[in-house]
């Protein structure tokens, strides 16, 4: 079995060979800068782990070997989900590794622009002691703070706002109608989300429904005392709606874990802004969380190769479509069972 890394920027592989060593698993590491690269890299790979790389259908004909893609993360939009079904192909993410990470650097970043902490650093540094740069601050104690997506990190985020004091209320697209709370927060339209809160957290996946959902239309609705903190996808906001909005006063403020360019230009305009906490796509990052990610994305498609259905699959359907894997003995679940 020879599981190909097609690009990734992490500093050791260890933990992946914690797991792929005693199995007597290849595990190749590769830098594939394009398609074509990919490709010829992982010619012969019954499994590829990717972290920014883009799957396409053309991609997956181009590899005939190919039984499983494991994405080093909880998104899987880089991948062309379908086309892999199509083929038999399993897609593996690791959807609950960051939980407690991701949700502490929203917090975090929350807390950075209310209190303007990073603008009154720079001041400090430069020989200033002025607050009005940073007025007017406010106690988090009956502020709102809003969740958009309360699966877990949205929860997990709401927990932690909850505890400092905010009044915390959340939009779900799958909350039922009707339901007072959804995942032990207040649910709401996502109207009223924007028009009530001081802080706007986002927590959803990018997908058709989901991309560019914070907008103009959605901006204009915000206070204009509001801030942004998005942790979860870059495309879930309109980065141009999102400057328009800084640049006039629509909003306060915004702290950006995801860009929808990743890495973020130097010269992006949102770099100009004061009221801006940016950051490199490391909402995820925790010593923890970096190891519990490599070893459970390498383990789910080392389950797949060996016809054991792995913990998390995107595309569970797979395990019963025999696929690129016809002649091979069925799947076996967990406790046993053929699948």
């Amino acid at each position: 079995m020879k599981i190909v890394i097609t690009e990734c920027d992490h500093d050791t592989f260890a933990a992946e060979h914690e797991v792929t060593d005693p199995a007597g698993v290849e595990l190749v590491l590769t830098r594939s800068g394009s398609s074509a690269e990919l490709v010829a890299n992982a010619a012969d790979a019954d499994a590829i782990l990717v972290q920014y790389a883009q799957i396409t259908a053309d991609v997956m004909d181009a590899l005939p070997r190919l039984r499983a893609i494991g994405r080093y993360g909880v998104g899987v939009d880089s991948v062309d989900v379908a086309a892999a079904t199509a083929r038999g192909i399993a897609v593996c993410n690791v959807p609950d590794y960051g939980t407690e990470s991701v949700s502490d650097h929203a917090i975090g970043m929350a807390l950075a622009v209310a209190r303007g902490i990073p603008r009154l650093d720079r001041g400090l540094r430069a020989g200033s002691f002025d607050l009005a740069a940073v007025r007017p601050l406010y106690q988090t104690r009956a502020r709102v703070f809003g969740v958009v997506g309360v699966g877990l990190i949205g929860s997990a985020t709401a927990r932690k706002a909850a505890g400092l004091g905010y009044e915390v209320i959340g939009y779900d697209i799958a909350a039922p109608p009707g339901d007072p709370v959804y995942h032990g927060v207040t649910s709401v339209t996502l109207d009223e989300v924007l028009e009530r809160s001081q802080v706007i957290s986002l927590h959803t996946p990018l997908d058709d429904t989901t991309r560019g959902m914070i907008g103009a239309a959605e901006f204009a609705r915000m206070r204009s005392d509001a801030i942004l903190v998005n942790t979860s996808r870059g495309g879930v906001v309109d980065t141009p709606a999102l400057v328009d909005a800084l640049a006039t006063g629509t909003i306060r403020g915004a702290g950006i874990d995801v860009h929808e360019t990743e890495p973020l230009p130097p010269d992006h305009p949102l770099t100009t802004f004061d009221s801006v906490v940016l950051t490199p796509h490391l909402a995820w990052y925790t010593e923890e969380s970096y190891g519990e990610l490599k070893r459970r994305t390498v383990a789910n498609v080392v389950d797949v190769c060996a016809r054991r259905a792995p913990r998390n699959i995107v595309n569970p359907e797979v395990l019963g479509n025999p696929g690129r894997n016809v002649g091979c003995a069925p799947f076996v679940s967990r406790n046993g069972a053929l699948r």
